[in-house]
């Protein structure tokens, strides 16, 4: 017998939810400061005073004539547009939800009438899968908790988005406003409202997947191997809303981006995001859609994903057999113990240092990286040594493999360094302070041909030392505790998920937060206030990607491991046919998938061209600034574009493992998700860092800071225009395909999963009869 953690269960089943509705209440906070920059016509009204007065975006308060602070048209300018951004972000979402929930009712219905067919739809109790002498709740229960659990995962993630949504609208006027005080106190506030979604989202995933566990455990009782096989509807219910809100979101933002891009600073030579362009609301509204809403979701499936597979490992090794309901939570106790170190790195951030010069934006950032990964990895041997047993097994592919905590320890921090790595990595390809995208802005002195040759090329390296982190932190975790470990690697990458969330999303409302000075009218130093803070938005974003495809990766090969144990399937042979036809499939799905999103805003960004075009051609006064663009019409051809083309992508990556495990079987399946994984995570890699690197050359040249920069400068001259392409080619690659390809290896391996038991009693009709 197994000596019991150190932690007592009642001690668990307290600390779980109390961390987060810590880690809730903490948003909330964070909301509230961020509140109290008015966006009203009382002068002053953004500076209520209180505590920390005149500190970090709270109390002061200067008048400037010259930067504006006084002159209420302009805060009446900004309320009015953010009005607009919000109101199209949320008419797009909603049309959105529509059809996503017409596929979440036909899929639940699925999944119940699938799982529900293994028993032959029987309610009596059967033998346990992986211990035969016990007996286990029916299918058909399992069938009806995958469901439930299914449909709470899906509405969970379409929350995060939402929510996550409303705050960046809310903010990103706000952020406007505080820049005409200095770049600090417009940090702040961006930097703030980050918080709040990072939080929310991670606290209440956590919350709703601690609860959902104990009711299932009312009916469940002492079958957890039937309790967290259910659970596992979870995370496929929040990464296939990821998967349609990646998509449609990268779609719409930009088929707006291009269409704005290419008519605005090309052909009419007009800065980016100026009133007189007609895709600019469209444009604004697509960051939030796009980077908020789709990578909130996405974060949010992988989050639920890595619990999900750490969990079903553990329901069927010495935790779930001797019934040790703290040793059990591991995987939840690192994520509440992530909540509250996530907590403690904002502070940094908000309160402790105060910005007070651009060049300290991206350095604060990149600390909230370094010290949230150093203060965690302390939490986690914190939790490792009161949360498991000094010794226990876990489940290795039919064996059971004898495991220390401090191994468990050290494979929670190879995934969370790795994902440390991956960032840092990331950062250097993509960060205009660095050589990799100095050389491509240069490669545009011959035009936007070498510009795209070298941006190619920089994504292609930018591959290699992920790939060695994740394959490394890959040997040592299986190596010390099987695919247990893999997971709970994974979950190491998502532990600090609040502070890589707030980070994330700094960089869209940053953006937003440009669009909304230049529209406004506001002066030449307040836009470029905002540019240096979108600038380091561009890095910090790409390195969330990064994250995110690191954190798929182990996700998806933990999802696999247990697909594989689950259908019953010893080993994987690459030699037999059926497994090597499943293996090149999948490494084609990936370019598949890629060739629709892409074309989809190829496509989308055509309409919004010709739309763009016409309204610069027929309607008079509109160069001159006398009359206004039709907005509307721009932002209908960016949602109708997205909400059509977002469904042949989702039904490639969600039928294939129905229709592969039907026909072709368990094996074939098998060969098909390891395929999907090793190809898909090297094209997502490079091609979000590819357009990450264009997006950033293109504001190096633009922002003109060094002797070289302003060689190559300034807008408008033909190293700009090559800049401007290799940017626009380089947009649906780091917004749209890049991000969404995560998605696609994590959807599959966890869906697999949920129709295991389907596909191992009923799969494999072709082989079978012929």
């Amino acid at each position: 017998m197994v000596a019991p953690a150190l932690l007592p269960e009642l001690w668990t089943e307290i600390l779980v939810p109390i961390c987060a509705v810590i880690g809730i209440a903490f948003s909330l906070f964070q909301w509230y400061v961020v509140s109290r920059v008015k966006l009203t016509s009382d002068l002053g009204a953004s500076s209520s005073g209180g505590a920390n007065n005149g500190k970090n975006g709270y109390g002061d308060y200067l008048i400037e004539e010259e930067e504006g602070v006084n002159d209420q048209s302009v805060v009446a300018k900004c309320a009015e547009i953010q009005t607009a951004i919000s109101e199209g972000a949320t008419s797009f979402l909603f049309t959105e939800y529509k059809y996503v929930g017409v596929f979440m009712i036909f899929f639940a219905a699925v999944i119940f009438v699938f799982l529900g067919s293994v028993e032959g739809f029987s309610t009596d109790n059967k033998p346990c899968t992986y211990d035969t002498t016990r007996t286990c709740k029916p299918a058909l229960a399992t069938a009806a908790f995958s469901t439930i659990a299914f449909v709470l995962g899906a509405v969970t993630s379409v929350l995060s988005g939402f929510l996550g949504m409303k705050i960046a609208t809310y903010a990103n006027a706000r952020t406007t406003l505080e820049a005409r005080k200095g770049v600090g106190k417009a940090f702040i506030v961006a930097f703030r409202s980050g918080a709040v979604m990072g939080f929310l989202l991670a606290a209440s995933g956590l919350l709703v997947l601690y609860i959902t566990i104990n009711v299932f455990k009312i009916y469940y009782g002492d079958d957890w191997e039937g309790l967290f096989e259910a659970i596992t509807g979870y995370g496929l219910g929040g990464s296939s809303m990821a998967l349609f809100g990646r998509v449609g979101g990268g779609i719409y933002t930009k088929a707006a981006d291009v269409g704005a891009d290419l008519v605005g600073k090309i052909e009419r030579n007009i800065p980016e995001d100026d009133p007189r362009n007609p895709a600019v609301i469209a444009d604004n509204v697509g960051d939030n859609v796009g980077d908020i809403a789709g990578m909130g979701s996405d974060l949010f499936g992988s989050y639920a994903e890595a619990s999900c597979a750490a969990l079903v490992v553990a329901s069927i090794s010495s935790f779930g057999i001797n019934h040790d309901f703290t040793a059990m939570c591991y995987p939840l106790l690192i994520s509440s113990m992530g909540i509250l170190v996530c907590l403690i790195t904002t502070l940094f951030a908000t309160d402790f240092f105060e910005i007070k010069f651009v060049k300290e934006i991206e350095p604060a950032l990149k600390n909230q990286l370094i010290i949230s990964t150093v203060i965690m990895t302390v939490g986690i041997a914190i939790v490792s040594w009161v949360g498991l047993p000094t010794s226990f097994t876990i489940f290795n592919f039919g064996t059971q493999k004898v495991v220390k905590n401090w191994q468990l320890f050290l494979c929670v921090c190879v995934g969370l360094w790795a994902g440390l790595i991956i960032g840092f990595v990331t950062e250097y390809y993509t960060s205009n302070a660095y050589s990799p995208v100095q050389d491509v802005a240069d490669s545009c002195r011959t035009g936007a041909a070498t510009n795209v040759i070298f941006g190619l090329a920089l994504g292609y390296k930018s591959v290699i030392i992920p790939i060695f982190a994740i394959a490394i932190s890959i040997f040592v975790s299986f190596s010390f505790a099987a695919m247990y470990g893999v997971a709970v690697a994974a979950l190491g990458m998502l532990s600090t998920i609040a502070t890589g969330l707030a980070i994330d999303a700094y960089g869209p409302i940053s953006d937003n937060a440009g669009g909304i000075a230049e529209m406004a009218g506001m002066s030449h130093r307040i836009r470029e206030r905002t540019d240096a803070l979108d600038a380091a938005g561009n890095t910090t974003a790409a390195i969330g990607k990064g994250f995110a495809i690191g954190s798929a990766a182990l996700v998806s090969l933990a999802l696999f491991g247990a697909f594989v144990s689950r259908a019953g399937i010893h080993t994987v042979d690459v030699l037999t046919p059926k497994v090597i036809i499943g293996l090149l499939v999948g490494a084609m799905l990936p370019y598949w998938f890629s060739a629709m999103t892409m074309k989809s805003v190829g496509s989308a960004a055509l309409k919004m061209v010709e739309e763009v075009r016409r309204q610069f051609n027929t309607i008079p006064g509109l160069m001159e600034g006398t009359a206004k663009p039709d907005y509307a019409t721009c932002v209908k051809i960016s949602t109708d574009a997205s909400i059509k083309e977002m469904i042949p992508p989702g039904c490639l990556v969600m039928l294939t493992p129905l229709i592969v495990g039907f026909f072709f079987g368990v094996e074939t399946l098998s060969g098909v998700l390891a395929g999907s994984l090793v190809s898909g995570v090297q094209i997502a890699i490079s091609a979000s860092n590819t357009g990450g690197a264009w997006d950033n050359a293109k504001k190096y040249i633009e922002a003109g800071v060094s002797e070289h920069a302003k060689s190559l400068g300034p807008k408008g001259s033909e190293p700009h225009k090559a800049a401007v392409i290799g940017d626009t080619i380089g947009d649906p690659l780091k917004d749209t395909s890049g991000p969404s390809l995560n998605i696609l290896i994590k959807l599959m391996a966890v869906e697999s999963l949920v129709f295991a038991p389907f596909f191992a009693t009923h799969g494999g009709i072709l082989f079978k009869y012929f």
